[in-house]
């Protein structure tokens, strides 16, 4: 039986005295899946990225991602944690505005310690692989929405995390670009890719995922295998 690469027991999550965000969840994803969390806002969604991230700590329960028992990591072990093992994609693309679109992509193999040369090559392999390397010395804010989601991938993958963690990540483009970005998900978990999505669009999740988990009021309320469509 295949060791999850995500697994949450019995997570709850609470902020202040009202409901939790999130209320005793169970949830295992295997390598290689590329599943959808759906629900509406304030159904839970970003707080469950947020823990498999170690963004965030559970209020009760554990998670354990590729062997890491996240919830029992400080500050500096969760940024180390992230560093080798996740890759984020955000709605917003969270480029650095100063940096040409290599130097972004580079900036997390840098912040792991790899050396300019090796960094330069992987992150030249990547924009090559993404199809935006004729912008490598351009800056982000010269490309479009689209192109800055793809060098968004591309520095999510520079480290080859054991996950891709995406939060919304057709959210604030055009449907043209947004159909660019699905395409290019449904190729990297076509490549062997973990992937997990928090999105509000179904196409996406129809497109993209292999699996939809369904979060309602900080619970599981559903959790549905997907025939991909291609």
């Amino acid at each position: 039986m295949t060791t999850p690469l995500i697994e949450l027991h019995e997570v709850t999550r609470r902020y202040d005295e009202g409901p939790p965000a999130l209320n005793d969840v169970s949830l295992s994803i295997a390598p290689g899946e590329a599943v959808a969390i759906l629900g509406p806002s304030g159904s839970g969604k970003s707080t469950l990225l947020n823990l498999v991230a170690g963004l965030d700590r559970p209020s009760a329960g554990t998670v354990t991602v590729d062997g890491v028992r996240v919830d029992q990591l400080g500050e500096a072990a969760s940024a180390k944690y992230r560093r080798a093992r996740i890759g984020l994609v955000f709605q917003f693309f969270n480029l650095l505005d100063d940096l040409t679109v290599a130097d972004n992509v580079m900036l997390p193999a840098q912040l792991a310690g790899m050396s300019r040369g090796t960094a330069e090559r992987r992150a030249t392999e990547l924009l090559g692989r993404l199809g935006v390397d004729r912008h490598a010395a351009a800056y982000p804010g010269r490309l479009s929405g689209g192109e800055r989601q793809r060098v968004a991938v591309a520095r999510a993958l520079m480290n080859k995390p054991a996950l891709l963690l995406a939060d919304e990540p057709t959210g604030a483009l055009d449907t043209a670009s947004g159909e660019d970005v699905m395409r290019l998900l449904t190729e990297l978990h076509a490549d062997g890719q973990t992937v997990v999505l928090v999105t509000h669009d179904l196409v996406l999740a129809e497109r993209c995922a292999t699996r939809t988990v369904q979060l309602l009021d900080g619970r599981v309320a559903t959790d549905t295998a997907l025939e991909v469509l291609r």
